[in-house]
């Protein structure tokens, strides 16, 4: 049996939400991008630029998590280095001005849903004391944040750590240790959360985290199994974490139980 946790990270993609796989190059930013630079660039190129960087700013990332300390690129270095390097100086300026909002409007998926059993599992946590705080790799951490407050959800995380906003990645074990800070409580005695061995079971083991629970994903299953990074517990979703914290004597205070 796990060590009872006095806290919780999770990962926002693939367990605070899912999605299936985006376009790299949605329609609506490609238009948007087609304005911004007044033309400058086909429209054509503009998404071909993106799926081509999509890939790109992907093998990157990859690369850049194989190391021991992986750090997080900022907005203006992503549209720079990964779609707009070949545009006419204009256009390249004019993206830079703009790269925070489109870096949201990139990250911004309109299918993400809140993944079954995750409202209960926090809601218990939450009444049980235990703070939550997300600690998850993204492009743009304005666009989770948005959301999980759209969903009713943002309430209840004590922080919320995105690799764009702290400068580094998983699974860099500072985006665990500057999150169990944030809680004030020893990262030894939170629970690691996520769906991925490579990212989030690696990230867990790193920092030190009391126990590395893998959320299974579709993203799960499409990587490497390693052995070395086997996680202390399996769940399929919320309900299952739910069922986890419950069986580790997670409970709930009496007074704090709605009426």
């Amino acid at each position: 049996m796990l060590r009872t946790p006095r806290a919780l990270l999770l990962d926002f993609g693939g367990v605070l939400a899912d999605a299936p796989s985006p376009p790299p190059d949605p329609p609506e930013l490609v238009q948007r991008l087609f304005r911004l630079v007044d033309g400058a660039v086909p429209a054509e190129q503009i998404a071909r630029d993106l799926t081509a960087g999509a890939h790109a700013y992907g093998r990157w990332r990859d690369e850049e998590s194989a190391g021991e300390h992986p750090v997080e690129l900022g907005h203006r270095q992503v549209w720079a280095r990964f779609v707009t390097g070949g545009w006419p100086a204009p256009a390249r300026a004019a993206v830079d001005r703009e790269a925070t909002p489109l870096a949201y409007a990139w990250t911004w998926h309109p299918e993400w849903d809140v993944r079954p059993g995750i409202p209960a599992a926090l809601a218990a946590a939450t009444r049980a004391g235990l703070p939550l705080a997300v600690v998850s790799n993204t492009t743009c951490g304005a666009a989770p944040r948005d959301f999980l407050a759209a969903a009713g959800l943002g309430p209840l995380f004590t922080a919320q750590l995105y690799s764009d906003e702290a400068g580094v990645r998983k699974p860099n074990p500072e985006l665990a240790r500057l999150a169990a800070r944030a809680l004030g409580v020893p990262v030894a005695d939170c629970w690691f959360v996520g769906d991925s061995r490579h990212r989030d079971v690696a990230c867990a083991r790193r920092a030190g985290a009391g126990a590395a629970v893998l959320m299974r994903s579709p993203r799960t299953d499409r990587e490497e199994p390693l052995p070395e990074l086997a996680p202390d517990a399996v769940v399929e979703d919320g309900h299952g974490l739910l069922a986890l914290l419950r069986a580790c004597e997670v409970t709930e205070r009496p007074d704090d139980r709605p009426r």
